[in-house]
């Protein structure tokens, strides 16, 4: 049984897609919708979250109904579950709950678990005393003669140890990511943001040509994955999906993935992609830069990618267009991962902002220095090049990395091209 509490200021159409996400996580998290309720509020009530009267329709309902879970839209606090509980004698959990144990089904690699772990930790700790029931003292005897202590203050402690001992194994985790982001230094590389189901996963297996995992539900992937794409014409980047973001995502998932989410930060530009067929990507966009600013992310440099643009009509294609270039200083491309020949406009805003980072310069190269004649053509653009007696001058676009290498070794000399 699904429950909307939106607040009255909040307009309907808006509640009610809301609600239909939260139909969708559940679905994702393997549940049935059997029912929902909503009560439009000026404040929560401080017991029910609901009103007194509605909480107990709610009940009535999930009897009704045969439910045995209520899932709330909006997030209770520790109190409010366990009344409700009480009331209505099923399982109640929040958004925040229902989102956390679909990344816990969800998360493939050991850091995803780890991250997954610790927000849950987190979420369940201030919630114990309603979510176990064995509170009883531990009973005298020999080894155990004493004070004793309840079974929920043995939770708590253990808790706490994992706690730290996760947050510890994720720092060393973080570290090597620094270590691999390091060894990546000079490669132009990017990183795919954006709302869940946006088709992030999708848009990078469309062009590296890697077998990614690909589902239509919410959160189908969790564990980024870096891919090398070749932007053709000389061009290639390092290419890293992220998790996908949503509306009301948990603080805690968010503070777990941090370190994940860092890829995002070492990268030169940020691809937000937008699900060009979905009638509120506006207000996801909104949600992904909310998420981006509490990640100090907000300050990078983005580009908008419509995607799913198969999904619309040719008109409400360039009414978009339209739209977003007469709106929108944030430049933006219009792809469907699932047509190759429209990913070409990406290809090339991206060769651009390469270009953009290069020095163009002349390096007139000793015959003998094959390998610095290898690197220009290795890591530039090679523009025009004059064969001469002892040497070989090329005019290139390179990395300045690259430049200040070359400039370092003995007979090389280099001249910057206005």
């Amino acid at each position: 049984m699904l429950v909307g509490a939106p607040s009255r200021s909040e307009a309907r159409d808006v509640a009610n897609e809301h609600l239909d996400e939260l139909a969708r996580l559940t679905d994702t998290a393997g549940g049935e919708v059997v029912g929902s309720l909503v009560q439009r509020l000026d404040s929560p009530h401080p017991r029910y979250y609901l009103g007194e009267g509605k909480a107990r329709s709610l009940g009535e309902l999930v009897a009704e109904r045969e439910a045995n879970l209520v899932i709330f839209d909006e997030e209770l606090s520790p109190a409010q579950g366990k009344n409700l509980e009480e009331l209505i004698k099923v399982r109640v959990m929040d958004r925040s709950e229902l989102i956390l144990d679909i990344f816990a089904t969800r998360a493939q690699s050991s850091e995803a678990r780890m991250q997954v772990e610790l927000a849950q930790l987190e979420y369940l700790l201030p919630r114990l005393r309603r979510m176990w029931n064995h509170l009883s003292r531990i009973r005298g005897g020999i080894g155990l003669r004493g004070p004793g202590e309840t079974q929920l203050e043995t939770d708590r402690r253990l808790i706490g140890t994992r706690i730290g001992d996760l947050r510890r194994k994720l720092r060393d985790v973080a570290k090597a990511r620094a270590v691999q982001r390091k060894s990546r230094a000079g490669l132009f590389r990017v990183a795919l943001v954006g709302y869940t189901n946006a088709g992030k996963s999708s848009l990078l297996r469309a062009l590296s040509g890697a077998d990614l995992f690909v589902e239509d539900r919410l959160f189908a992937t969790l564990d980024s994955a870096t891919r090398n794409v070749d932007l053709e014409g000389g061009y290639e980047a390092l290419v890293t999906d992220t998790v996908g973001f949503i509306r009301k995502l948990p603080h805690h998932l968010v503070a777990s993935f941090r370190s994940t989410l860092e890829e995002a930060g070492e990268a030169d530009v940020l691809l937000h992609v937008i699900d060009a067929s979905h009638p509120d990507w506006e207000e996801q966009r909104q949600v992904v830069l909310e998420v981006l600013e509490d990640l100090a992310l907000d300050d990078r440099e983005k580009i908008l990618v419509f995607n799913k643009t198969d999904r619309i009509s040719e008109v409400e294609r360039e009414s978009l267009q339209r739209r977003i270039r007469a709106l929108e200083t944030t430049p933006a491309v219009f792809v469907s991962a699932h047509q190759a020949d429209s990913l070409e406009a990406l290809k090339e805003t991206l060769r651009a902002r390469i270009r953009n980072r290069l020095a163009s310069v002349t390096v007139r190269i000793p015959y003998a220095d094959g390998e610095a004649i290898a690197a220009v053509y290795r890591e530039g653009e090679v523009v025009h090049r004059v064969d001469e007696a002892m040497d070989v001058r090329l005019t290139a676009r390179l990395p300045r990395g690259v430049v200040g290498r070359l400039a370092s070794r003995a007979g090389i000399e280099i001249e910057e091209v206005a």
